[in-house]
């Protein structure tokens, strides 16, 4: 199943992919996310969690899954549900490289994870990519670039990438921070054989960070397939700590404020995925009813009006604690 097919797929939940960022690793910035995983965090307690998830994201419809280098042992996971789960040929499987996961399990390191976009990078860990998901690996992305990044220049790089998309494998990015919109622009301009390298990019969008919305809307109309992250800004729009706009959408439409935060997204034209970064099988139950969430004009447009500055958004973010 190739990549394009989740853009017209028909199941209700199909443009609501599974991210595995919360469960494969025992600490990350989702605000409440104490009380969602096992007391003792081990290695095989957040395995059996992270099998647990992906089965009911499989049985609810869900087809697009989202891995990185830097989620700790999240490829791992994944590879051993593949392992268990040999029907589930359907699904699309997503990774990504530019970041090396350093905290050894420990949710109180000093470094979680540490940025690296040169080709020695790539090449080392496209090697421990393809040693645990092989063939099943259908999107591999460059993590986090900004329009700084050497990725966007580098042109070994970009032949590496190439040869990458020719074996079968479609090259994406996912950008982050207050210049989303430059560097999506940025990596729109990056081709090779005179075709843009980039088949799909992902980025931050929710309520709160909508600056990259116009960039994401010329991505898809160059043919690029966009992936929407933190759609419920790291917990920022779930649960009691919802602002007043979201949950007053949720209780008009009989939903809870995690849903209407992702149907926001899910109403952008230009969204071909949008992740669920559940860490329960309940949170992604109640993600997933995104899907059937009718936002009415009314509170969408109190849900924009909740829009911050992106330095704002980003130093937010930056200063959220690793749980």
């Amino acid at each position: 199943m190739s990549f394009a097919r989740l853009a017209t797929a028909t199941t209700p939940t199909a443009h609501l992919g599974v991210g595995l960022a919360a469960v494969g690793r025992p600490g990350y910035i989702t605000l409440g996310r104490e009380d969602d995983l096992p007391p003792t965090r081990s290695v095989e307690a957040l395995r059996d969690r992270t099998l647990e998830l992906l089965d009911a994201a499989y049985a609810l419809g869900v087809r697009y899954i989202d891995a990185a280098r830097s989620y700790g042992r999240s490829e791992e996971f994944l590879a051993d549900w593949l392992r268990v789960r040999p029907d589930v040929r359907d699904v699309v499987v997503g990774s990504k490289w530019g970041y090396t996961y350093t905290a050894d399990w420990r949710t109180d390191a000093d470094a979680h994870e540490v940025k690296d976009h040169g080709v020695a990078a790539y090449d080392r860990q496209r090697a421990e990519s393809a040693a645990l998901l092989g063939d099943r690996l259908d999107l591999y992305q460059i993590h986090s670039v900004t329009p700084q990044s050497p990725a966007l220049t580098d042109k070994e790089l970009h032949a590496r990438l190439a040869d990458l998309a020719d074996s079968g494998v479609t090259v994406g990015l996912s950008v982050s921070g207050p210049e989303q919109a430059a560097a999506i622009r940025a990596a729109l301009d990056v081709t090779v054989g005179g075709e843009c390298l980039f088949r799909t990019v992902q980025a931050t969008y929710n309520a709160l960070e909508t600056s990259a919305g116009p960039a994401l809307a010329e991505a898809h109309d160059a043919g690029l397939t966009v992936l929407v992250k933190e759609g419920m800004a790291n917990g920022r729009l779930a649960g009691p700590q919802a602002p007043e706009a979201v949950r007053a959408a949720a209780e008009a439409t009989g939903s809870a404020p995690d849903a209407v935060a992702l149907a926001l997204v899910l109403r952008q034209p230009w969204a071909g995925v949008v992740l669920s970064g559940a860490a329960t099988s309940v949170q992604l139950v109640s993600n997933l009813h995104a899907a059937a969430v009718d936002l009415d004009e009314e509170h969408t447009a109190r849900l924009a009006a909740l829009a911050e500055e992106p330095m704002a958004y980003w130093a937010t973010r930056s200063a959220l604690p690793w749980h």
